[in-house]
């Protein structure tokens, strides 16, 4: 993955947890191109790296823009972007990755977000835009205040594409999504980001209607994994270095690997990224992580070793 140098050019406060950050390339030179629903990794140093979407336009090839919430539980990440990050530091970011690819539909978008996960279906929103795509936008914040991009998105160049839901209540939401996606216009797709919660609501007004190919989503976090009794121990065996290793209850697949010199490239270590796919050879899986598909999930031949574990007493990894 190649690394890229940027100047961070403007910090805006979007929302009253929300800043933008917009980074232009150190060198002066273009910046790799990227489509809708793209991510870059940034590097924060010590070691922490978290990823954030891309959400200007698609076209623009001159500078990147992300979003970052503060988080109260912040694990290192929202709390170095909004407290040391200053208008004109050098920080290194990867090239983009997409993982939530915009996908070409010959009817209308539905682009649901909620909170943060607004960044990606921005990005969209400026490309279907700018392609003069039938679309609609509903946006989902606890209130004004807590509402990223409420200016643009309120602009004359959103008109009649853009709702804003403010404060709803679970059953509130819960009625609201189920009225929402009981019809599938034919040939429609469906695309959300938002809170683990949000996601599990609108999977389920979605279920009635809307067949699984037409919806299309992604988790910034992973629900947290316990390390406790409910977790038990299980073998490890790498096919191509010859080792054979035992995964404790309290600990992965890559922390013991790395304990005995083996390491595995990680990122977000939720099983949100897909950094560390790795594919099994042997054994069945535990699937924790949200980037793999049902169906890939059910392939039983890769797993996500910064979270998932195993069902089988032996797995054996292409490592």
């Amino acid at each position: 993955m190649t690394n890229l140098s940027v100047r961070v050019n403007k910090i805006t406060q979007e929302a009253c947890d929300i800043k933008s950050f917009e980074l232009l390339s150190a060198s002066g030179e273009a910046l790799p191109a990227f489509a809708p629903g793209a991510h870059i990794d940034v590097r924060l140093g010590e070691g922490v790296i978290r990823q954030y979407s891309l959400c200007n336009g698609p076209d623009e090839t001159d500078r990147y823009l992300i979003a970052v919430k503060k988080e109260t539980a912040s694990r290192g990440g929202s709390l170095a972007m909004h407290e040391r990050i200053r208008e004109g530091d050098l920080i290194t970011i990867s090239s983009p990755r997409n993982h939530f690819p915009l996908e070409q539909s010959g009817g209308p978008y539905l682009l649901l977000a909620a909170g943060i996960g607004v960044t990606p279906i921005l990005a969209m929103a400026r490309h279907l835009l700018a392609a003069d795509a039938r679309f609609e936008l509903h946006y989902f914040t606890r209130s004004i205040a807590h509402t990223a991009f409420q200016a643009l998105l309120s602009g004359a160049g959103f008109a009649g594409h853009v709702q804003f839901h403010y404060g709803l209540e679970p059953d509130g939401l819960r009625a609201y999504l189920e009225q929402l996606l009981s019809v599938y216009p034919k040939n429609s797709a469906l695309y959300l980001c938002g809170p683990r919660v949000f996601m599990d609501l609108v999977e389920s007004a979605a279920a009635a209607s809307w067949p699984p190919e037409a919806v299309h989503l992604e988790y910034f976090n992973a629900e947290p994994q316990s390390r406790d009794a409910e977790h038990v121990s299980f073998e490890v065996r790498l096919e191509r270095s010859g080792g054979t290793y035992l995964i404790p209850p309290d600990m992965t697949i890559v922390e013991v690997l790395a304990q005995h010199g083996i390491h595995i490239e990680t990122s977000c270590e939720q099983g949100v990224c897909g950094t560390c796919l790795t594919a099994v050879l042997e054994g069945i899986p535990d699937h924790k992580d949200v980037y793999l598909t049902a169906a890939e999930k059910k392939s039983c031949d890769k797993i996500m070793p910064c979270v998932s574990r195993a069902k089988s007493g032996l797995l054996v990894l292409d490592l």
